[in-house]
């Protein structure tokens, strides 16, 4: 969607609240939280990756991300595992879509291959982790129709209950119930709904820095897993934006490259 168009629709929407239902208001919040984070071009951070089972023992994984905003699609990004030995150099590639399903692929150093992850099992875990392949893609504003639910606070900030269904029949999910700070217009919190449902599990994003004097990132981000007792950290730090990436970077080949 063009940013001229998002700022229409907000407009638009947001125009005269009072008369909204609650499908344009949960529209609208989703349309300003893209229209904040829209124009940041490329980045690329370091992230570590702690995994804990249902008995507490833990496993950490280390990895490099990159990723390329696109003016008429969605993000492409590029994970690559660098620790552990036993998965040093697997890397997945994602080509977010807005429309459409999104296009990874996996690539396995010890298979020296690369594996396309079928539509259908975007609701796979990712690597062992409570993250599953669709949570890694960009969360594109077409993915999902809305709902707004209500004004709340959490930890003491206002914020906007809204839901989200996804579009797409292969997600694993039935519904999403996302927390937005209503001043700054980031998620805070995110609960995943199975297909049965059933509350799945609970995303908390902590820490948030601002980069480039407008652009939100969280330090933290916390998956757990109400049903298996399983939880995975993601921490971020090293950010760095608008180093130059181009698509050239983001390609099928691009995966068995890197090191």
């Amino acid at each position: 969607m063009s940013k001229l168009l998002i700022t229409l629709l907000v407009t638009l929407l947001g125009f005269n609240a009072s008369a909204q239902t609650q499908e344009e208001k949960g529209l609208a919040i989703a349309l300003e939280v893209d229209r904040r984070d829209s124009g940041w071009g490329d980045y690329q951070a370091q992230m570590s990756m702690l995994l804990r089972n249902r008995h507490g023992e833990e496993s950490l994984r280390r990895m490099r991300v990159k990723s390329l905003e696109t003016a008429d699609d969605g993000d492409k990004s590029l994970i690559v595992f660098d620790e552990p030995k036993d998965v040093k150099g697997t890397a997945l590639l994602t080509f977010s879509h807005k429309v459409k399903d999104d296009d990874q692929w996996l690539y396995l150093p010890a298979l020296k291959r690369v594996k396309r992850i079928a539509s259908r099992n975007k609701s796979g875990p990712f690597m062992g982790s409570e993250f599953a392949f669709e949570d890694l893609a960009s969360q594109e504003v077409e993915k999902y129709t809305y709902k707004y639910i209500r004004d709340d606070e959490l930890d003491g900030k206002p914020v906007f209950v809204n839901e989200r269904y996804p579009v797409s029949k292969y997600s694993g999910y039935t519904r999403q119930l996302v927390w937005v700070d209503q001043t700054e217009y980031i998620p805070l919190k995110v609960e995943f709904y199975d297909r049965k449902n059933a509350l799945l599990k609970t995303l908390i994003f902590k820490g948030y820095r601002q980069y480039l004097d407008k652009y939100w990132r969280a330090d933290e981000m916390f998956m757990e897993n109400h049903q298996t007792g399983k939880s995975t950290l993601l921490t971020w730090k090293d950010y760095m934006f608008r180093t130059g990436l181009k698509d050239s970077d983001f390609t099928r080949n691009s995966l068995k490259r890197t090191r």
